[in-house]
């Protein structure tokens, strides 16, 4: 065990994939908190944060074995995914008058970054203070993008056990870009059951409706009067797959996104993020392997659904000479 400024760290190997790579296991620990990080696919593998009585317990969904994540990829439990997060209508899109045709995984959509995103991939790895940075390249033409893409996500725990996240990257042709942590929360305990009876806040005044496929029709929706509103905390319930356009904020500012808290722990989660969306999902579709319906509640921040295809979002592209940074960060408290 080391310790990097003010958080302790350890690396371990974890496993080996079915290819032979191997796969490190990286802990970081402060005020109580501990979070377990792997090489591949960036995955949080574990969160553990302190409750009402002091006791700590796994707060988000991972599972004990790298040969878990090849068995069960498309939940992307706790996984970096891109490089376009959520759905990309038609799986294509067009740039500077260039129609690029992208892996389409989902039906005819392209969702969460392909058939091999970067939930998929190993890793580099390197110690930071307080925390982890996981670099890789994506290389033009990964999954039908364009450009060279060299990307790195950084994890650190900050004072009181706050995670975390940074994106950077920087490409060398026009390209888009939409990274995002997949993170499953459930306050009272991974493995308490369903999640639906915890109260979720999310700032938002407006959602993006969508279409049969769950790509947003381009609209910009009042969640007033809808059951998308979220203003007021309350219990989350069932069917969610949902993108919510933020509260407006000063560019590249850190604003709330969202309050989830569990009344029987007392744990409250408070997700800030830079991004201008986040995607609610309710997991509905778990079957019990390994986790069953509902179990976990991903809040995933990010740029909207389909953007590459809708001017009126705000853009994701990248262009060369120009750096990607985006920051989220979730706070532990209890109540």
């Amino acid at each position: 065990m080391t310790t990097s400024a003010d958080t302790a760290t350890h690396t371990e190997d974890f496993g080996v994939l079915a290819d032979g790579s191997p796969v490190r296991r990286w802990t970081l620990e402060r005020d109580g908190v501990r979070v377990r990080v792997l090489t591949y696919g960036a995955i949080v593998q574990s969160v553990e944060a302190p409750g009402r009585d002091g006791s700590r317990a796994p707060v988000a969904l991972g599972l004990p074995e790298v040969a878990g994540y090849e068995e069960f990829p498309a939940p992307y439990f706790g996984a970096v995914v891109g490089r376009y997060a959520n759905r990309i209508g038609g799986a294509s899109f067009v740039l500077d008058g260039r129609t690029h045709r992208l892996t389409a995984n989902e039906g005819g959509t392209h969702l969460h970054g392909g058939a091999r995103g970067f939930d998929k991939r190993v890793w580099d790895a390197e110690a930071v203070a307080d925390g982890v940075r996981l670099s890789l390249v994506s290389e033009d033409g990964d999954e039908g993008y364009p450009g060279r893409l060299d990307f790195s996500v950084t994890y650190t725990l900050g004072p009181g056990g706050e995670l975390r996240i940074g994106y950077r990257a920087v490409t060398d042709a026009p390209t888009v870009l939409n990274p995002t942590s997949h993170l499953y929360w459930n306050l009272a305990g991974a493995d308490s059951g369903s999640a639906l009876g915890q109260q979720l806040r999310i700032a938002a005044r407006h959602f993006t409706p969508v279409d049969a496929e769950s790509v947003p029709t381009g609209e910009f929706a009042p969640v007033a009067g809808t059951r998308f509103d979220f203003r007021r905390m309350r219990a989350v319930g069932a069917g969610y797959d949902q993108n919510f356009v933020l509260e407006e904020r000063a560019q590249g500012a850190e604003g709330v996104a969202a309050e989830l808290y569990d009344a029987w722990s007392g744990r409250v989660l408070t997700v800030r993020t830079t991004e201008p969306g986040l995607q609610l999902y309710t997991a509905d579709h778990f079957d019990g392997r390994p986790f069953g319906p509902c179990a976990g509640i991903a809040l995933e921040t990010q740029h909207f659904p389909d953007s590459p295809n809708r001017p009126e979002f705000p853009s994701t592209v990248l262009r060369p000479g120009e750096e990607f940074v985006s920051r989220t960060a979730y706070a532990f408290s209890v109540r």
